[in-house]
């Protein structure tokens, strides 16, 4: 049986690729033992535009100190190597990691606004990798901005990174604007070479004991994978993007339903915090297991065919199944009259 897929140009072994949420990249003999486990290429943990903001203030910092004091110090500028500016740690990962694996090596680079921090998508192409997962974890607070500025920040910022690098790009979403659909033909327009759907926002609680806000996170389930597998449906055939599966993904069975929405790849983070890294090998065999019994040959026959496109019932995927789901529901115990 064939688990070969293509994802972003790259030809890869199977459909299982752990995702940059995880932080068991950050480790090179991890990333080892993901290979030998069975991935077929690894989205390594993001570079934050946070990061990269900070670095160039400390550089200025550094660079200016005293020159309001001498006028000819404005003339002298440290050597380069005596302040490590810029992402050098991140840029050398990129660089072990491709020594050490043969799979591809996905960067991340995780931001909100556009500016000069997306100028490191090309370091990164430098440093080896073979594509870039553009990570846009962005909550709009301001009351005054519209739907129309936030989706076009989307695009601006893709468009920025596109500029600066030849190799494949893909975009990492929220599920939240007003029509998915549309956003998503706008950002395949605009160049993105793929779309994972979707980013988790981990959402905040309220300590009561010390009064304070701090971040809750909780692990995705199973049932986490309905929202992203709807809309790979909905979107397959009818965007030119590769589609790329995340959040919730933790069977064979998960996987299997995603690539039959019509995902090209599917990624894990929790089953593998979960479980460990060598259950991506439990995962790869379900998936073969599943296609023997149901006599299917390859990963590329199963892909897209239960899109919506491909659904006898179109509006499965639409307000029909959910009128269906609601008149379907028995409670356990009757409600009083």
């Amino acid at each position: 049986m064939d688990l070969t897929t293509t994802y972003l140009g790259l030809k890869l072994r199977s459909p299982l690729v752990p995702s940059s949420a995880t932080p068991l990249s950050e480790d090179i003999d991890n990333i080892k033992r993901m290979e030998d486990a069975g991935a077929a290429a690894i989205v390594l943990h993001s570079l934050f535009e946070e990061q990269l903001v900070q670095e160039k203030f400390e550089l200025h910092h550094h660079l200016t100190y005293g020159t309001e004091s001498f006028a000819e110090s404005l003339t002298y500028f440290p050597e380069p190597e005596t302040f490590h500016v810029g992402p050098e740690l991140y840029l050398e990962h990129i660089c072990k990691a491709k020594e050490s694996v043969a799979i591809p090596v996905i960067a991340s680079l995780n931001g909100y606004t556009s500016g000069g921090w997306v100028e490191y998508a090309q370091l990164m192409q430098q440093a080896g990798a073979d594509a870039i997962e553009l990570n846009i974890y962005y909550v709009p607070t301001d009351p005054n901005m519209t739907g129309a500025e936030v989706e076009q920040n989307y695009i601006n910022i893709l468009r920025d990174v596109k500029a600066e690098v030849t190799i494949p790009v893909a975009i990492k979403l929220s599920p939240f604007f007003s029509n998915m659909a549309n956003m998503a033909k706008r950002l395949d327009y605009a160049g993105a070479d793929g779309l994972v759907l979707f980013n988790r926002f981990y959402q905040p609680d309220i300590d009561l004991e010390n009064l304070e806000v701090y971040p809750h996170l909780v692990l995705s389930s199973p049932n986490d994978t309905r929202l992203p597998m709807r809309w790979i449906a909905i979107l397959y055939g009818r965007i030119g993007a590769d589609l790329a599966a995340t959040s919730g993904i933790q069977r064979g069975s998960d996987a299997i339903k995603m690539l039959m929405a019509g995902a090209k790849v599917t990624q894990l983070c929790s089953v593998l915090l979960r479980h460990g890294i060598e259950h991506i090998r439990a995962i790869e065999q379900d998936i073969l297991h599943w296609m023997e019994e149901h006599e299917y040959e390859s990963v590329q026959q199963m892909q897209g065919s239960m899109s919506q496109i491909n659904c006898p019932d179109e509006s499965a995927f639409e307000r029909a199944q959910y009128m269906k789901a609601i008149q379907s529901y028995k409670p356990k115990h009757a409600l009083p009259r």
